[in-house]
């Protein structure tokens, strides 16, 4: 079984990640990225290392005798002029600046490569933690009704189309309105504005209309950044009048999957897979 570096950012993630490989008997060590991790990380063994630190972070990682690595969590895009490199952040850091003005999907390839150059096996978290991926059909008791059919579809396709441009992965559709789309923002920022929509536009608590929809990018590295979904987003989606969430297939993650179905149940909230090939 090879050891897993846990590269971290911030979110449930990464303590996800690490409680499995604890309670799997899987050996890992988690590096904390400075100023995203989140400080629950401390209680699981590795160190901290600073965003353009990448000579100290794979030297880290080699002494403690990782040999695949996966990055998981919310790092938000660098000042690049404000970084401290190590002398290997530097020598990487040209091509990766190039690769981020091409968008945040070639960023996370050009990242990706310095490390499998070092000899790491880059794993996803789908592969680091098993029963993550969202199945086909309802994942809860509670299924979309025959009327909630082309808001999935129309959210699916706006989503999609954001993810073609490389903007983000999220999109929010009611009675066939596009109500806001997910940007550098996140999905979380995303609800909230929904939530302040006038009402006629949008469902409330106890009467919900629409959907959100999530759709990772065509271009996307699903190694690293599958769109992804937990209990706050659920709570958020519920507070926003919205009757259901929405994805693809194999192609979203669910954290904490029994809490997350749980709190869509007593909600009245949906949570469905719909099939990529299908939709």
């Amino acid at each position: 079984m090879r050891k897993l570096g846990l590269i971290a950012g911030g979110g449930g993630l990464p303590v996800e990640i690490a409680s499995a490989c604890e309670k799997g008997g899987r050996p890992y060590f988690v590096i904390r990225l400075k100023g995203s991790a989140g400080p629950e990380l401390e209680a699981f063994p590795g160190a901290e290392v600073g965003i353009a630190e990448l000579g100290k972070c794979i030297k880290t990682l080699k002494r403690a005798g990782c040999e695949a690595v996966c990055f998981a969590g919310q790092v938000a895009r660098p000042d690049f002029a404000a970084l401290k490199p190590d002398l290997r952040g530097i020598v990487a850091l040209p091509g990766i600046v190039a690769a981020a003005r091409k968008g945040d999907d070639a960023l996370l390839r050009a990242l990706l490569a310095e490390f499998e150059k070092e000899g790491f096996v880059v794993e996803g978290a789908d592969e680091a933690v098993g029963d993550l991926r969202l199945p086909a059909g309802p994942l809860g008791t509670v299924a979309p009704g025959a009327g909630h059919a082309e808001d999935i579809a129309r959210a699916l396709q706006v989503a999609r189309e954001i993810g073609r441009l490389d903007i983000g992965q999220g999109a929010v559709v009611c009675d066939g309105l596009v109500l806001a789309v997910e940007a550098q923002e996140g999905t979380d920022a995303m609800l909230r504005r929904v939530g302040e929509l006038p009402e006629d536009i949008r469902g409330r608590p106890g009467a919900p209309r629409g959907v959100i929809a999530k759709a990772p990018k065509p271009i996307q590295e699903t190694r690293v950044d599958l769109p992804t979904i937990g209990l706050g987003t659920v709570q958020r989606a519920a507070r926003a009048g919205l009757a259901g969430i929405v994805g693809e297939a194999g192609r979203l993650l669910v954290l904490d999957r029994d809490e997350v179905i749980a709190l869509a149940d007593e909600l009245g909230l949906f949570i469905v897979g719909v099939d990529p090939q299908a939709s």
